[in-house]
Order: C-alpha cells, then sequence, then structure tokens
C-alpha cells in the first residue's frame, strides 16, 4: 500500500459527539436555521466556517468549483464577492446560475443552495471591499485573476506595488469588484449521524405557493 492510500484508510469521519437535530423543529423558511448552524458552527471552533464551495458553469457547460468566502447571507440570499474579469466572474455573467456548498466537520453538519446570481449596485462593491482588510483592497488592486502569470517576480512587484497604493489610497476603487448574490432555488441541510442515520431537510421554492417553500425530507 502506498503511503497516499495508508493515509487515506487511516483517516476517520466525525471522530467526535455530532449534534442532535430534529426537522420537525426546523424554521418555515432555510435562512433562520442557517444562520443557527453558523453561530453553532463558529461556537464550536470550526476552522474557518465562512468559507464555502462555488460552483458554476462555463459557456459550454463545463462545471467548474473552488473556494470563497461568505459575505453575507440575508433576505435576499448568499453574498460572495470577486472580480467581473475572473473565471468565475466570467462563466456567472454567461450562465448566471450556482451552488454553494458549507462543510462543518466539527459538528458532521452540510448546506448545500442552488440558485440564480445576480450582482448587486457599484455601491455596494465598493462597500464591500472597502470594509475588508488593506491586503484584500491590495489583492483586488492587482486585479488580472485567473490570467496566465509568466512569473512570480511579476506577481511580486505588482503585489507590492498594489500595497502601496492601497496604504496611501485606502478609498481607492478596484472598477471589476463585484458583490454577487445567490437567490436561493433549494437550500439542503445535512445533519451527519454516527450510525449513518444521517438527517437531511430540503428546503424548495414553491411556485404553487407564490414562491413560498416547501420543507421535505430526503433519504441520506
Amino acid at each position: 500500500m502506498t503511503d497516499f492510500h495508508h493515509a487515506l484508510r487511516s483517516l476517520k469521519v466525525w471522530d467526535t459527539e455530532l449534534p442532535s437535530f430534529d426537522p420537525a423543529s426546523a424554521p418555515p423558511e432555510p435562512l433562520p436555521l442557517f444562520h443557527d448552524w453558523f453561530t453553532a458552527a463558529v461556537a464550536a471552533g470550526q476552522t474557518e466556517p465562512h468559507t464555502l464551495s462555488l460552483a458554476t458553469a462555463d459557456e459550454d457547460g463545463r462545471p467548474d468549483v473552488r473556494t470563497v468566502m461568505l459575505h453575507d447571507a440575508d433576505a435576499r440570499g448568499w453574498h460572495f464577492a470577486s472580480h467581473s474579469t475572473s473565471a468565475k466572474g466570467r462563466q456567472l455573467a454567461a450562465r448566471p446560475e450556482a451552488a454553494l456548498g458549507f462543510y462543518w466537520p466539527v459538528q458532521g453538519r452540510q448546506v448545500r443552495i442552488r440558485g440564480h446570481v445576480t450582482t448587486g449596485t457599484s455601491e455596494e462593491a465598493y462597500a464591500d471591499l472597502h470594509a475588508r482588510t488593506t491586503g484584500a483592497l491590495a489583492s483586488a488592486l492587482v486585479g488580472r485573476q485567473s490570467e496566465v502569470l509568466d512569473s512570480s517576480d511579476t506577481l511580486a512587484e505588482a503585489s507590492a506595488a498594489a500595497w502601496r497604493r492601497a496604504e496611501a489610497e485606502p478609498d481607492a476603487p478596484a472598477p471589476s469588484w463585484t458583490l454577487y448574490v445567490v437567490e436561493p432555488a433549494e437550500v439542503e441541510f445535512f445533519q451527519g449521524d454516527g450510525r449513518r442515520r444521517h438527517q437531511r431537510l430540503r428546503y424548495r421554492r414553491d411556485p404553487a405557493a407564490g414562491g413560498g417553500w416547501l420543507r421535505e425530507l430526503l433519504w441520506p
């Protein structure tokens, strides 16, 4: 057995006591439950609970996925941000649909979201960027995300110049910085169980009920 396979086979899943979850007690809409689970993950010591997997598709329908950070979750939907000129920005312009995936192993929980993607206003994007760190602003000022890079030296020079500008002009704009909002059509909550009797609760928009939410259990 190779070192890789030995390491893979040695891993355990949820080697901890998991919380219980009664779907019958869940609220009629998914957002309050997401807020509850998120704050519970933070309280339980989950590392970077605000990171999520963002899945998109390009203009040919080929899927793509990467890790981004959650910027908000409110009545509009789940927020993240990026450059409109990046690969994900171009993909969302061509196909404004996305799926999000949160995984909080400390509690054996996942949340999955699917829906249409809209963009915030330029004012919202500006406020989002300038509420973050100087490093985040410097990175945004570099831009060119997903473009081919000729060398690490070129990146170092561009980054240094961007840091100098960010420190000298903390209000500097980054025109391609865009706030994206995933308007949920489906939200699924998964609670792991040590005996594999996992609980899966899906909220699904019901056009027949004026866009309200249907709640349904799924087989694990």
